[in-house]
């Protein structure tokens, strides 16, 4: 039976969907370990050094899968990657559910790692094949507060379960948060589309932008600084997450409902930010956009560092909500800008592999730290550093560091996905003339 291509408008459906995924794979699989971390630890006898282990496990398993995972969406197409990635996911957390060691929960953190890489990777990237560049930067910010969705369920839920089973309430949250996933799962199976079937104005082609080859992609000095700094916002971002809960307990004295609320707050604030960064990047460029964007992170790290006061603490995580996706969706973003459509899932599962080492290397770092000093203060001044060098590192890449490996010029227009087809005024980058940031 031939399926009948889709229409514009459902390109909605698209966004919706993988807002859904990245919800799943980075919200619920990834971040509410936050959450469920004390009481496992506690359960399981835990040290914070094998806390951070999990955590650190988690990433080298989506480190590992990510190397393959953009490759293998841009030869095979992202739908069926996204099925399988949510349903590995969803096995992983069942397995770190049941375990009663902390090898077991090891190898369900990997598990998990690998499901989430090979989810969220292509569910950024699908966009590119969806919306033009003119309205990538915003429907990528829609597409990544998926993962402040997440912050919000677990906030409230995982508090919510340990006081209705004491004992238990850890595992029946990683059951329940794979119930969602299995759901998710089966619905972008429904729903995903690898190709529109039409062309989205102002899209970029292969041949208007000028074919980049994989061997050019993986040896670009262009990508791999961009690496780099997307490697110093993967460290400090993640262990800002996975100890915020601990942090607050077991150093400054809340409870889990409040380190609970605080959470909820967090996520709260990043539920904006994606979009907002798109906006943002769309007017003064991805470059700049994420170079600000990671130096408030550095701002907000340095206050849950230094200032433990409940409106020095509230004050961190709303700055650093703010500013919370604006980093990798713009990478996701500049993905589809500097290599095209059909490559972005190559070029962000390449970039994917810095940001990974830093994820996997800050939890281990940070947790043996803690285990080794007073308190969880001068890990959260490490990302705070780490971050800031980033930031610098953004704001001196040269103008252009985001434009198309391509020897082609580029026609697109300025009308984007919301202008009638026909519509909208042609703009030639021609080469060697700079796009913004």
């Amino acid at each position: 039976m031939t399926r009948t291509a889709p229409g514009p408008s459902y390109r909605w459906a698209i966004l919706v969907m993988a807002f859904l995924t990245v919800f799943g794979a980075l919200g619920l699989s990834r971040f509410a370990y936050t959450s469920i971390l004390p009481p496992m630890q506690e359960a399981l006898g835990l040290s914070n050094t094998q806390a951070g282990g999990l955590a650190t496990a988690n990433l080298v398993g989506y480190v590992i899968l990510g190397v393959f995972t953009g490759a293998l969406a841009a030869r095979i197409g992202p739908r069926r990657v996204i099925f399988v990635g949510v349903l590995i996911m969803a096995a992983g957390m069942v397995l770190t559910g049941i375990s009663d060691s902390y090898v077991p929960a090891l190898v369900g953190r990997v598990l998990a790692g690998f499901g989430a890489a090979g989810s969220n990777i292509p569910a950024n990237t699908i966009i590119a094949m969806w919306f033009s560049r003119a309205r990538r930067g915003v429907a990528t910010g829609f597409v990544s507060t998926g993962a402040s969705l997440g912050l919000i369920v677990a906030g409230p839920l995982v508090p919510w379960i340990m006081s209705s089973y004491p004992v238990a309430g850890w595992r029946v949250s990683w059951y329940v948060l794979a119930a969602i996933a299995f759901v998710i799962a089966i619905a972008s199976l429904l729903v995903l589309r690898d190709h529109p079937g039409y062309e989205p104005e102002g899209f970029e082609s292969e041949t208007s932008h000028g074919k980049v080859e994989w061997r050019r992609l993986y040896l670009s000095g262009q990508v791999w600084r961009l690496g780099a700094c997307y490697f110093c916002f993967g460290f400090s971002y993640i262990i800002y997450l996975t100890f915020f809960a601990k942090r607050l307990i077991a150093d400054v004295g809340y409870t889990q409902q409040q380190a609970g609320t605080l959470f909820l707050i967090l996520g709260c604030a990043s539920l904006p930010c994606g979009i907002t960064w798109g906006w943002i990047a769309d007017r003064i460029g991805r470059r700049a956009a994420m170079a600000i964007a990671l130096g408030m992170q550095a701002i907000a790290e340095t206050l849950f560092a230094l200032w433990t006061e409940p409106a020095g603490l509230t004050l961190s995580a709303v700055i650093w909500g703010l500013s919370a996706w604006g980093m990798p969706m713009l990478m996701a973003v500049t993905s589809g800008d500097i290599v095209g459509p059909v490559m972005a899932p190559a070029a962000y599962g390449f970039l994917t592999i810095f940001h990974g080492i830093g994820q996997a290397a800050g939890p281990y770092i940070a947790g043996m730290m803690a285990d080794r000093l007073p308190s969880f203060s001068a890990s959260y001044l490490l990302a705070s550093g780490v971050a800031f060098v980033g930031a610098v590192g953004l704001a001196l890449l040269p103008r252009g560091a985001t434009n198309h490996l391509g020897g082609g010029p580029v026609d697109r227009r300025r009308g984007g996905v919301g202008s009638p087809a026909g519509s909208g005024e042609f703009v030639t980058i021609m080469p060697g003339k700079e796009d913004p940031g």
